[in-house]
């Protein structure tokens, strides 16, 4: 993590050329030499030279039978040629960017000596008739030659040209569209990313790349409308369908018109060569295809990625079997359609991001020339080729799966972040909590963890209930920030985040450092979340003596290295998390500060769950699967305090409807869809069976909760002479003695152990009635959490009442709501 002393050199910011440059910077050793063309050399010369290679379409007829035929010609012969120019392009590529810029030098005089000659000759040249190549009659009989008209400035001869007439390619034979004719004319404004791919060799490349592609882009641009304006204006239709290399016909000095062509065509093989090496070496330098881009890393002293040369030169090797230019044209188009809305799209994510470090030097930018270049882009590629264009597009979306699935280097930063981030904020802002309504309520859950190494199994029962909703994992580091150097907490951030993603929970991480645990959790419960996503649930483990368990020995997430994992990667979890706590060793939270957290809660208008013996729940409900074993589980929910001896049902409190709330979520969870829920009905001594039952069935139709509803007698439920009403923590608070409170805790305690693993065929049942048959056993339990005493000296027994309730009766969750989570109205 960034700190205020972490060096500037990251950013590339330097006083001075090559000053201080890190071992370990780009290029490694001689980075810093092998930055020095400049914006002329390194920029506008490739570009511009790249930019004219139009004219490679305009191909010299050296062997035809209106020329010398000193070469001979076939497709054998194309190829060998071919291949010994891409040898002698190759041989001055590996040899450095240096040699290169030299040779690019060259060349662009020689280029622009030709295309003086060329336009000097529209003007001094008269009007002269052209032979053009015989083409075979029927039957491969003879015809009359043929000739085109160069009519010198005839207006015309520009009329005439006005018109679209598409004609047949005498090259390939087959009909020119406008969208061949755009695919061979595309190839003319390829070049604009030569200067950009040279950016590794450049001097000042933020610099030297937009002011070096603008004046290339502005001076091509300029030389092809003259050339068109000049050629439809001189020459006919025949002449310009018949004849690509016609600037020979018409030149003062034919041979420097192909010195020019030859030279224009050896240097945007260069160009192409040289940029495309420099992007192979980058895509080795990051390890983003593993072994298949190896070769590509090797660099010599000077910094020069031959290997990468190499690489490039043995790929172009292949597409040169193809042959003819204009087979390839189509393709090559589409390629670099694709790559434009690449950038295109790139500059648009930037920009509807809001990223401020976005800042664009250039004026006329905007997300409507980004957008409207994407829109282009892919309009001209199914234009041209639909094929090619689905096949295109088809290989960036797998290669940018590819990409997402290995993961870039975390220096490259990530547009999907700031785009996420962009929007996240957006609807936070239109999440009103004005606007809340209970019909749309569901669970966003604070789980405050000690130590996570003995709360795995809670953490992911957790992840089940939030239902699509906030989870937040809380933890509390004991200290005080004015008697420390720094901020203990910072560091943490990235253990508990590597906790997530290993443990596969949909949860936020949210640490405190605090003097007490009981003042970090209300730090947590205040400020945890954003706007209207903010826990409306504290969830924590039950404070009892049970020694802790290690689950990251035995979960085999955490017990495995994970496959993948890079060198120099981060540390395992193991070694970021303390061991559990050893039996009898003190604790940072104590028996009334553990109660008090609870009460604190409460009194914030926050639901409550503590979650006891979460470790036994089986592990197949706990996976991420469909929890679809052989064994089938209950999941019992007692929806009455049954520390509050009174008779009646009591379910439509907001408590019970909570419970039921909460089970009935769980109970939609893919884990838990073979469980039966099941719901229990206290029964007092005086009330008749089977009258309250019609009535909670009544209100689980309304609340559309399928579960089975069953009556239990419990001697304790009602007292003669006692009112039937009382509030919730008379109990607790009042005047029963000790003894009574404990001996009803644990009347409670056997009677929900007594239904737990009975069937669903028993009747009105419990301590004192019949048994039922055997049945499925209980994988977990709702109880109806009381409210804690108002007296605080009675706090440890509110706690010891709640062990005694919850003692032995596996896997429980004691739950008290505080708000509406039902609603039956349409």
């Amino acid at each position: 993590m960034a700190s205020e002393s972490s060096p500037l050199l990251a950013y590339r910011l330097l006083g001075e050329e090559g000053a201080a440059l890190p071992a370990h910077g780009a290029g490694g050793p001689g980075a810093a030499s092998a930055r020095k063309l400049s914006t002329f050399l390194g920029v506008v010369v490739p570009t511009v030279l790249s930019m004219f290679s139009i004219v490679v379409f305009l191909r010299i007829d050296a062997t035809g039978s209106n020329g010398l035929r000193v070469l001979p010609q076939g497709y054998g012969w194309n190829l060998l040629y071919g291949s010994l120019l891409l040898g002698l392009v190759g041989g001055v590529c590996t040899l450095g960017a240096g040699l290169y810029a030299r040779a690019s030098f060259l060349t662009f005089l020689l280029v622009s000596g030709s295309l003086a000659s060329v336009l000097v000759s529209f003007v001094a040249v008269g009007p002269r008739d052209v032979p053009l190549a015989p083409r075979p009659g029927v039957n491969s009989s003879s015809v009359p030659p043929r000739f085109g008209h160069f009519t010198g400035f005839n207006s015309s001869t520009l009329k005439d040209n006005l018109g679209a007439g598409y004609a047949e390619d005498y090259t390939t034979g087959a009909m020119m569209t406008f969208a061949s004719v755009f695919a061979v004319l595309f190839n003319g404004c390829t070049g604009i990313m030569a200067g950009a791919n040279m950016s590794g060799e450049l001097k000042d490349p933020s610099r030297a790349i937009p002011l070096g592609t603008i004046v290339a882009v502005a001076y091509t641009f300029f030389i092809y409308i003259l050339l068109f304006f000049l050629s439809s204006f001189t020459c006919d239709r025949t002449l310009l369908q018949e004849d690509y290399g016609f600037f020979r016909a018409i030149s003062l000095w034919p041979p420097l018109v192909l010195i020019g062509i030859y030279a224009t065509a050896l240097s945007a093989s260069m160009s192409s060569l040289i940029g495309a090496s420099r992007i192979l070496h980058a895509l080795a330098q990051d390890d983003l295809f593993g072994v298949i881009l190896a070769p590509a890393k090797v660099v010599s002293g000077g910094g020069n990625p031959w290997g990468a040369v190499l690489y490039s030169w043995g790929l172009v090797q292949l597409v040169l079997l193809a042959g003819k230019l204009n087979t390839l044209a189509a393709v090559v188009t589409v390629f670099y359609l694709v790559a434009y809305a690449a950038v295109d799209l790139s500059c648009l994510s930037l920009e509807w991001a809001s990223a401020p470090n976005f800042r664009p030097t250039f004026s006329l930018f905007s997300w409507h020339t980004c957008l409207l270049g994407v829109a282009s882009c892919l309009l001209m590629m199914f234009l041209i080729s639909p094929g090619a264009a689905g096949g295109s597009l088809l290989l960036m979306g797998l290669l940018s799966a590819l990409l997402t699935a290995r993961g870039g280097p975390s220096s490259w930063g990530y547009v999907s972040q700031a785009l996420l981030f962009h929007q996240v904020r957006k609807y936070l802002l239109r999440l009103d909590v004005r606007k809340e309504h209970v019909k749309f309520w569901r669970p966003q859950l604070l789980l405050l963890v000690g130590n996570p190494r003995g709360a795995l199994p809670l953490l992911r029962l957790a992840n089940q209930l939030k239902k699509g909703g906030l989870y937040v994992l809380g933890h509390v580091t004991l200290g005080d920030l004015d008697s420390l150097p720094s901020d203990p907490v910072q560091p943490q951030y990235g253990a508990w985040l590597s906790l997530v993603d290993r443990a596969q929970v949909k949860a936020f991480v949210d640490l405190t450092l605090s003097p007490s645990v009981r003042q970090g959790a209300q730090h947590l419960l205040r400020i945890s979340g954003l706007g209207g996503m903010k826990p409306n649930t504290l969830v924590l483990g039950f404070y009892d003596d049970a020694p802790p368990q290690d689950h990251f020995l035995t979960d085999p997430a955490f017990s495995e290295p994970v496959e993948g994992t890079r060198e120099g990667g981060s540390p395992a979890l193991s070694t970021l998390f303390p061991p559990p706590r050893a039996p009898g060793s003190p604790r940072a939270l104590s028996p009334q500060d553990y109660v008090a957290t609870v009460a604190d809660a409460l009194k914030m208008n926050k639901n409550v769950v503590l979650a006891r013996a979460c470790g036994a729940l089986p592990p197949d409900r706990l996976s991420r699967g469909s929890g679809s074993s052989g064994q089938v589980h209950h999941v019992d929910v007692w929806p009455l305090n049954l520390l509050r001896p009174r008779g009646g049902p009591g379910y439509v409190d907001v408590c019970g409807l909570f419970l039921l709330q909460m089970a009935t979520i769980l109970s939609m969870v893919p884990a838990w869809h073979s469980a039966r829920l099941r719901i229990f009905l206290c029964l007092g001594s005086r009330e008749a069976p089977g009258a309250a039952e019609g009535r909670l069935r009544a209100l689980l139709s309304q609340l559309r909760i399928r579960a089975e509803v069953q009556e239990v007698v419990w001697g304790e439920g009602a007292r003669t002479g006692e009112p039937e009403e009382e509030e919730e923590g008379d109990f607790v608070n009042g005047g029963r003695g000790d003894a009574e409170a404990e001996a009803l805790a644990c009347s409670a305690n056997a009677l929900v152990r007594a239904q737990q693993g009975r069937g669903a065929g028993g009747g009105p049942g419990g301590p004192e009635g019949r048994d039922g048959e055997e049945g499925p056993s209980t994988a977990l339990t709702f109880l109806y959490l009381p409210r804690p005493p108002a007296d605080p000296a009675r706090y440890p027994r509110y706690l010891a009442l709640l062990e005694t309730l919850s003692r032995d009766l596996g896997s429980t969750l004691l739950v008290h709501g505080v708000t509406p989570v039902t609603c039956t109205d349409l």
